[in-house]
């Protein structure tokens, strides 16, 4: 589909959009996303509203980071939206895979697996100029992530922007210098930058085929056939047929059995791309985190797209029953991945949150005493655990997690914001008023629309009043 522009957008969105503008200008950042994203819910391919859109949702992240407590939560309450835009993806519907991943980069715009998941719904719904945007923005936060520059540099290509693809390359070549991959990227982007200087773009649009150029015609049919955003069915087959040639060259490089396994995904070959992976996982030892993430990831997709078999088929006690069986799923994957991996306190303290939610508080329990020797997530364990101990009416030892969390803040950001207001309701509820009143008023100087905060405030000095 082509661009929106602002002339060619309908009255209603340039009225939202010129507002959305206004309101980044006066810095009410909230109000602007929420502009922003009306206009491309109306117009999809309004892509300065997009972009405006993401230059805002960073910005108000930058200024208002996520704290560790709330991103622990966005991870997994992201749950659902992923595999709702995978399962959009699965089934073609591409824009509205885009839809929902928006919503992800709401909270996070700057978490990069929900930026590959849109840059591959883009992809897929042939609008790379909608990733372009997004990983542009990200990399003047992210400028040394070799991966992104790679993506980023691809797409400059794709869309015969060879300028801005070989300054992405020659960024990549100096971070890797020693990666042949990395030089071949640059070479090319060199070679068909000088072209477009050089006329020889002329001479191909006359009749001399670009493939007659590069000496090596096979590999320059892969290349085409790679950086198609929609493919066939040939040009899958043949790029299946492709990466396992490399995988028996070199049986030991995991990157072609995931790349053969995202292949696979892609095209909705789940079962194949999770056989692949746990090959993969095998050349590896079995000890690598990140592939049996995305074994689970790939499985998921595989449920949602026989929920959405099912729900069209109106199989309604059939989809409960799945949806039931997903659920099972997440919870015992989490389980078997804090076995497998026991020294990583980061899967302690993620499942720590899980069993939280589903009222396993001695199970939780557990996990978070151990994550307390993270770094990291150390002040969130304490936080949580104090959760804990509060949810059983252990409210001495809930207290004292709660101060000690407290106390290792000294900057009242959202982390900071969340723990005084649970040690405040704590402290309410064991007749402790005054000393919850001045949790409750420290996050009110610097934040009146923070939960109820100011209700509970203003209740409290009505209270002395009366």
């Amino acid at each position: 589909m082509a661009e929106v522009t602002l002339e060619q957008a309908p009255p209603k969105v340039r009225d939202m959009f010129n507002r959305g503008f206004s309101a980044m200008e006066r810095g009410n950042l909230e109000y602007a996303i929420d502009m922003f994203a009306a206009c491309i819910h109306m117009e999809p391919n309004f892509h300065r509203a997009r972009r405006f859109l993401r230059a805002a949702e960073i910005k108000q992240f930058k200024n208002k980071p996520a704290s560790q407590i709330t991103s622990a939560v966005n991870m997994l309450t992201s749950i659902p939206a992923t595999v709702a835009a995978q399962a959009f993806l699965s089934s073609g519907k591409a824009m509205q895979a885009l839809e929902n991943i928006e919503k992800l980069l709401r909270k996070e715009p700057l978490n990069m697996s929900h930026i590959k998941l849109l840059v591959r719904a883009a992809e897929v719904a042939g609008e790379p100029e909608i990733a372009i945007q997004t990983l542009a923005l990200t990399r003047e936060h992210f400028g040394a992530d070799t991966a992104l520059l790679e993506s980023l540099g691809k797409l400059y290509m794709e869309t015969d922007q060879p300028r801005l693809g070989r300054e992405c390359f020659e960024r990549l070549v100096e971070l890797k210098p020693n990666d042949p991959a990395a030089l071949k990227l640059l070479k090319d982007a060199m070679a068909i930058d000088s072209m477009t200087k050089d006329g020889w773009a002329e001479a191909a649009a006359a009749g001399t085929s670009f493939r007659k150029m590069i000496r090596d015609e096979k590999q320059a049919e892969m290349l085409e056939r790679e950086g198609k955003a929609v493919k066939g069915k040939d040009d899958i087959e043949a790029l299946i047929t492709e990466n396992k040639a490399r995988i028996q060259r070199e049986p030991a490089n995991i990157n072609y059995r995931r790349a053969l396994a995202t292949l696979y995904a892609n095209n909705k070959m789940y079962e194949a791309a999770i056989s692949t992976l746990q090959d993969a996982q095998v050349v590896a030892g079995g000890r690598d985190p990140s592939i049996d993430q995305t074994i689970t990831a790939t499985r998921l997709m595989a449920f949602e797209q026989e929920i959405a078999r099912l729900r069209e088929s109106n199989m309604l006690a059939a989809v409960e029953s799945k949806e039931q069986e997903r659920d099972s799923f997440i919870f015992n994957d989490f389980r078997e991945r804090v076995n497998r991996y026991p020294n990583d306190l980061g899967i302690k303290h993620d499942f720590g949150i899980l069993l939280f939610k589903n009222g396993q508080i001695n199970e939780a329990i557990q996990q978070f005493q151990a994550a307390q020797r993270h770094p990291q997530r150390r002040v969130s364990a304490m936080y949580h655990l104090g959760l804990c101990f509060r949810s059983k009416n252990q409210f001495d030892m809930a207290l004292e997690q709660l101060q000690k969390a407290s106390a290792e803040l000294p900057v009242m950001d959202e982390e900071k914001k969340d723990v005084l207001f649970d040690l405040g309701k704590t402290l309410e509820q064991v007749g402790r008023l005054p000393e919850a009143m001045e949790c409750f008023k420290q996050i009110y100087q610097v934040d009146i629309g923070y939960k109820d905060v100011a209700t509970r405030v203003e209740q409290g000095y009505q209270n002395k009043s009366g």
